[in-house]
C-alpha cells in the first residue's frame, strides 16, 4: 500500500523574493470512521465491534481528562500524548501568571511499533 502525493508549489515566507520551489504533499485517500475501525478491529479479533466502539469511546474520553490531570498518556509501541502550551513572555518570574497562556495543544509522539511501521512507506506520485 503506498501513500499518494502530489506537487504543490510553495514560496519561502521569510524570502518572497526568492523563486518558488516545488514540494510533494501527501494526498489523503479517504477517511475511517471509528465505527469502521471498530469493524475492522472485530474482523481480526474475538471482540465485537459493538465492545470495541465501547472502549475506544471509552479511551477518547479519558484521553483529555488525562491530559487536563497533567498527565502523559502512554499507549505502548502507538505513542505518547501530551500538551504543550504557547505563552507570553513577562519580565520576571513574580509577572508569570496562567493568563498568559495563548493556547493549549494536545501532540503526540509515535512509539517505536507506529515508527518502525512509518518508516517503512511507499510513496506514489498522483
Amino acid at each position: 500500500m503506498a501513500v499518494k502525493f502530489n506537487v504543490v508549489q510553495r514560496g519561502n515566507p521569510a524570502k518572497p523574493l526568492e523563486p518558488k520551489k516545488f514540494y510533494p504533499s501527501i494526498t489523503s485517500s479517504g477517511r475511517k470512521t471509528m465505527r469502521q475501525l471498530a469493524a475492522q478491529i472485530s474482523q481480526i479479533s474475538t471482540v465485537s465491534s459493538v465492545d470495541t466502539m465501547a472502549v475506544l469511546e471509552a479511551l477518547l474520553t479519558l484521553i483529555p481528562q488525562e491530559l487536563m490531570a497533567g498527565n502523559i498518556v502512554e499507549l505502548g509501541d502507538f505513542g505518547n500524548f501530551w500538551l504543550k502550551a504557547n505563552s507570553e513572555g513577562a519580565n520576571d518570574t513574580n509577572s508569570v501568571r496562567s493568563g498568559q497562556i495563548t493556547t493549549l495543544l494536545p501532540r503526540f509522539n509515535a512509539g517505536k511499533e507506529f515508527k518502525r511501521v512509518l518508516a517503512s512507506v511507499d510513496f506514489e506520485k498522483v
